[in-house]
């Protein structure tokens, strides 16, 4: 019996269990400890030396954090990029704000800039001028950000990168996640690297980071005793599971390596197939690390569906998933704002992800292909 392909399954590179077990051995197992400072210094040298790095207990997190250092509070508006996952969205509601979301364009599946402009020129006509703009590197694809700030700029917005999905892509050379005030990152157990659970928010200036840590540690006032002065948070990641950070960020170039050579598998798998698409870079400004790869089945060319693909993926135990439901069709946000056409429900429509992670073997890719030529006949 053949065991499962996942779609994203964590790599562990074999160091991790040092930085823990020194952890342990200097009974660093408290909150904060070396871990934690050499995880965020690790981070920093990689992203580039404006980067000020605040390592936290989730991705979500540090969304939240960047949302409420904007300044949003209840009753505002955030626009929001509706092809997405629903972390990118829920710490508009945690603030007590709308979001407003802005549909995708067709090239890099992200944030449309003509929508956003309609988005902003409403909701400002409106008498509500939104807070903050939420951009998503979808599946590590970098969105076009020499579009997307002179108009956050014209408006005076600011951004917030969610590159949850893209640590290692570029955009014109430019590590995604440093574009906006702030960006922010995750290490949950199907990203590129993985800490188990984690996530961590890229500042551009001291205060920011510093602010960030305050709060994101129940925002104590410098006092001997207990005393708090603002509503705080208990974000911080763990010394120990920093430790897990630092291991993986010995082999995050590898895993960048390998996450673009299943993109490129499948490139030359679906190459002589009409009707089949796969998510690439429009143009050499765009880098992708390529944390999921993804395809659009044209059912009208190939007369099957990607539903029909995942079914027959299923059959023989191998994970695939349907792109990310937009947020402006789902059930909890029915009522939110939408600016756009129908670009992202479409690409949720015909669109799937398929196994990208950085341990496949090859024969777990004959496995794929076996299936990809026994459903369209090849």
């Amino acid at each position: 019996m053949n065991s499962k392909i996942w779609l994203s399954s964590p790599h562990m590179g074999g160091n991790e269990l040092k930085y823990i077990n020194e952890a342990f051995a200097e009974n660093w197992v408290a909150p904060l400890g070396p871990n934690v400072n050499g995880f965020e210094e690790d981070l920093e040298k990689f992203l580039g030396e404006d980067a000020k790095v605040a390592v936290l207990s989730a991705g979500t997190a540090a969304l939240h954090l960047a949302l409420i250092e904007c300044g949003v509070e209840h009753g505002d508006e955030v626009i929001c990029q509706s092809m997405t996952f629903s972390a990118s969205a829920n710490p508009i509601a945690y603030c007590g704000a709308t979001p407003v979301f802005v549909d995708s364009e067709t090239e890099t599946w992200n944030m449309c800039p003509k929508a956003l402009r309609q988005a902003i020129e409403d909701r400002i006509k409106n008498g509500k001028k939104p807070k903050a703009i939420i951009v998503v590197h979808l599946y590590g694809m970098p969105a076009k950000m020499d579009d997307i700030i002179p108009i956050a700029k014209e408006f005076d917005i600011e951004i917030i990168e969610d590159a949850a999905e893209a640590l290692g892509s570029t955009y014109k050379g430019r590590p995604c996640g440093t574009f906006g005030r702030f960006g922010i990152l995750s290490f949950n157990g199907n990203k590129i690297i993985t800490t188990s659970g984690g996530g961590a928010l890229v500042c551009h200036t001291k205060e920011d980071k510093d602010k960030t840590v305050f709060l994101s540690t129940q925002a104590r006032d410098n006092a001997p005793h207990y005393q708090h002065s603002h509503i705080g948070f208990n974000y911080r990641m763990s010394n120990i599971v920093a430790g897990i950070g630092r291991g993986q960020m010995e082999v995050l170039k590898d895993r960048i390596e390998a996450r673009r050579s299943m993109h490129d598998f499948y490139t030359d798998l679906f190459k002589d197939i009409d009707g089949v698409t796969v998510f690439s870079e429009p143009t050499s400004d765009f880098y992708s690390n390529h944390w999921l790869s993804a395809i659009i089945v044209d059912p009208e060319i190939t007369g099957k569906t990607r539903e029909d693909l995942r079914m027959a993926f299923l059959e023989d135990d191998i994970e695939s998933r349907p792109l990310w439901k937009p947020m402006h069709l789902q059930p909890v946000f029915e009522n939110a704002p939408y600016y756009g056409g129908n670009v992202s429900e479409q690409l949720f429509n015909d669109g799937l992800c398929l196994p990208s992670g950085s341990n496949l073997t090859e024969e777990e890719r004959l496995r794929i292909a076996k299936v990809v030529s026994g459903f369209f006949g090849k």
